[in-house]
């Protein structure tokens, strides 16, 4: 059983929700993004996603956007990422996903990617711009490898989406919040628990949202909406920003994710 899956049903036991906090790895260095990894797990995040940086993140907003602009200028590669998870994950089991674009994994070479990523302890991969219906050769090559490939929903998706991406999407079913991109405004609490109802009409598998996720509030809301993780990316990325340079930015990121949890597991009470 894939670390994911565990963290899920672990959390289900409980009646809990995931918090899955993204950070764009190379921002502002490796060495920084390995102690936030940290930090946030002490913090009570349940998964991290690691952003790989692209030079045209068509899924994120200017916030990710200017993360992976400074990314690419420190020399960040998806195999740095790769390196950074191999050493990361010598000193925790806590699952860690990344974020990026096909173009990188097309460049790498899928089979080689795979092969890497699940070596270096990788859990799970998600490439915004990747549709099932066009990932029919690293979808087999992920699965049989145990790499948890997370497709995405949005409030446009189809019936038909809905059953492709509910039977295809390993790990959990990543439900984008809103008509947009990272960093958006606040989503329609509403509609997202409408989506997540719809949803779940055709599957067991978890349900995370994100897109438009910045505060512990908004976080309560949408697990109390009826998804099983809630995901907040720019909000945190913003603050690595702000606080570059500063000796207080991973604990001022780790108090940030910290609040977040409190404010899920506050709701489920």
């Amino acid at each position: 059983m894939s670390r994911i899956k565990t963290t899920f049903n672990r959390l289900k036991k409980k009646n809990e929700k995931a918090l899955i906090p993204y950070i764009m790895a190379g921002d502002p260095d490796l060495a920084v993004t390995k102690d936030l990894i940290f930090e946030m797990e002490q913090a009570g995040c349940d998964i991290i996603e690691l952003g790989a940086p692209f030079s045209d993140p068509l899924a994120d907003g200017p916030t990710i956007q200017q993360a992976a602009i400074r990314s690419l200028a420190k020399g960040t590669t998806v195999a740095s990422v790769l390196g950074l998870v191999a050493d990361v994950r010598a000193k925790t089991k806590i699952p860690l996903i990344l974020m990026t674009y096909y173009n990188l994994i097309f460049k790498y070479g899928e089979e080689r990617f795979v092969h890497d990523a699940v070596s270096a302890g990788l859990d799970g991969i998600i490439l915004p711009d990747l549709p099932p219906d066009e990932a029919g050769t690293l979808i087999p090559l992920a699965k049989k490898a145990g790499l948890d490939t997370i497709f995405l929903l949005a409030p446009t998706s189809t019936d038909d989406r809905v059953k492709l991406v509910s039977k295809v999407s390993q790990g959990f079913i990543y439900y984008v919040s809103l008509t947009g991109v990272t960093g958006s405004a606040p989503a329609n609490q509403q509609g997202i628990t409408e989506s997540i109802r719809k949803i779940k009409a055709q599957t067991d598998k978890p349900v995370c949202v994100g897109f438009g996720i910045s505060t512990p509030d908004q976080a309560a809301q949408v697990a109390m909406g009826g998804a099983d993780g809630v995901i907040v990316g720019s909000a945190i990325v913003k603050l690595v920003d702000q606080n570059s340079g500063s000796s207080d930015l991973v604990q001022t990121c780790g108090s940030f994710v910290k609040a977040l949890k409190e404010g899920i597991l506050a709701a489920q009470r």
